[in-house]
């Protein structure tokens, strides 16, 4: 309740205000009333009141004089409301100077003074939340400061009142997981966005406090009606609602609710147990309710992920298994919910499997850098992921791991026939054939022949018969060695069937050349 102190010298004036309207149904409490400015300057000094209500005209100290008196020491920071039987423009342009809140003629209208209090209690929280803020590292928001902060009975009955909530009434704290990606912070106060969302789900408008843990986790703390429906609430009751979030905010979310409380005092049991709640996501896999009074009897486990199902996914991935693999990651998670693993437990066994790829990678002489999928991996835990959208991007991941393995195995195959092609180049004069190189180099031949054909679009003969041709053209330009010399010098060793095989490329024989270039017929 935000305190309140009446001033006016006319005491009716007083009694009349008390029971004009019902304060405490407003949130508000009159612990004193004053007669003049300078009763009521000890009164606040003393109760250090929230609202003070004041006539201007008044004996010994009027309205202005105590507004000013209160602003000059700057120990007590009330606000003010003044009531006057006077339109006097020069007061009210003087009370507004003072910066007070709002300025009422008599006789009060009982319907503008309601509206005028409703609108105060948000400033009045805020006023005390910066207060807080002063004493106490504390939460941005109201709501944050109840849950999050040690607070006195009286600090908590001004924060609830500013929510409008009463000390007793039936409460639910319930976590809002938003799995829409960076959607929600893009359109602007993520806070304020919840709210249109639960306004448009039917609840009343503002009547919601909504409190942002992270990034895509909202805290939302329904009241009375809902929570009280059914000793509490059902779970086709969260059903409904989370149906209704869903549509409103256009994409999936996930509500984790709570333990039911009876005042205001305990609303940080409810926190509490709807984070308890929401550490059962992975063991809770593919709902989109979990209710504490549900899961708060099944205990979670600090697991490891077990070695076979380890061992078998990290072999599909290097085979490129695509269907294999993707079974074993549905077992993976099966595992994570019919062992009822921990969260922790279930990110150990995330970063085993990423840091069991990258090492293949690594091993394969690829770059981490290369994997788009990779940055969202090693982030997920910062993303307000379900269980089912951590599966699918982990499917993902290793999708794309695995075709880079097979194409990082491609390269290195490439590679070896690179090396096999520049030591034909190099020893092509020596006595080689497809098998002796097979050899050398610890392959198959027949293997190594269609390897060779694939990648140069040439049969292994045919390119070490051309090398040796062209060299065999080369010295018969530039020397006048004999055509057996030329021969053995490229490789051949006999000189006919030199001969033969350089007629068959050249459609001249060795000799023919030589005569042609020296202009001989």
């Amino acid at each position: 309740m935000f305190k309140v102190l009446l001033v006016d010298d006319e005491v009716f004036v007083r009694k009349g205000l008390q029971h004009l309207i019902d304060w405490e149904a407003l949130g508000y409490t009159v612990v004193d009333e004053a007669e003049n400015g300078e009763e009521a300057l000890s009164i606040i000094e003393s109760t250090n009141p929230d609202l003070v209500v004041t006539d201007i005209r008044m004996p010994v100290l009027d309205g202005l004089d105590l507004i000013r008196s209160v602003k000059d020491k700057q120990v007590h920071d009330p606000t003010f409301i003044i009531i006057s039987g006077y339109h006097d423009f020069k007061y009210a342009q003087q009370a507004l100077r003072y910066g007070v809140h709002d300025y009422i003629l008599k006789p009060i209208d009982e319907m503008e003074l309601q509206t005028t209090l409703c609108q105060l209690k948000d400033g009045l929280g805020k006023k005390k939340l910066a207060r807080l803020n002063k004493e106490k590292h504390v939460s941005g928001s109201i709501l944050g400061t109840l849950l999050q902060t040690p607070l006195t009975e009286e600090d908590v009955h001004q924060l609830a009142a500013s929510l409008n909530l009463t000390a007793s009434a039936p409460l639910t704290y319930i976590i809002v997981e938003v799995h829409a990606g960076q959607a929600i912070a893009e359109l602007g106060n993520a806070e304020a966005r919840i709210s249109e969302a639960l306004t448009a789900a039917g609840l009343p408008e503002g009547s919601v406090p909504v409190y942002e843990q992270r990034p895509g986790v909202y805290g939302i703390l329904l009241n009375n009606g809902w929570a009280a429906a059914a000793e509490g609430r059902s779970q086709d009751d969260l059903r409904q609602l989370h149906d209704k979030l869903e549509k409103a905010l256009g994409g999936p979310v996930t509500l984790f609710a709570g333990k039911s409380v009876d005042r205001i005092r305990d609303v940080r049991e409810s926190y509490a147990t709807a984070n308890e709640a929401m550490r059962h996501k992975y063991a809770e896999f593919g709902e989109v309710v979990v209710d504490y009074e549900q899961v708060r009897d099944k205990a979670l486990h600090m697991l490891d992920m077990d070695s076979d199902l380890y061992r078998r996914l990290m072999d599909q991935l290097e085979e490129n298994d695509a269907e294999a693999f993707a079974q074993t990651i549905d077992d993976v998670f099966q595992q994570f919910s019919h062992r009822r693993f921990a969260p922790n437990a279930v990110s150990n066994a995330i970063s085993r499997c990423i840091i069991g790829a990258l090492h293949v990678i690594r091993e394969m002489e690829g770059k981490d850098g290369d994997l788009d999928t990779l940055s969202d991996m090693l982030e997920w835990q910062q993303r307000s992921l379900s269980a089912t959208q951590l599966k699918a991007l982990f499917v993902r991941f290793m999708t794309e791991t695995a075709a880079y393995m097979e194409r990082l195995r491609k390269e290195q195959t490439k590679g070896g026939i690179e090396k096999i092609k520049k030591y034909i180049e190099t020893h092509y004069t020596e006595n080689m054939s497809l098998k002796s190189i097979a050899a050398k180099f610890y392959m198959n031949p027949v293997y190594l022949g269609q390897l060779f054909r694939k990648t140069y679009h040439v049969y292994f003969n045919d390119f070490l018969l051309n090398l040796r041709i062209q060299e065999a053209k080369r010295l018969l330009r530039q020397t006048d060695l004999r055509m057996y010399e030329v021969a053995g010098k490229v490789g051949f060793q006999n000189a006919d069937y030199f001969v033969t095989q350089f007629e068959k490329l050249e459609k001249l024989t060795p000799t023919e050349y030589r005569n042609k270039l020296l202009g001989k017929k």
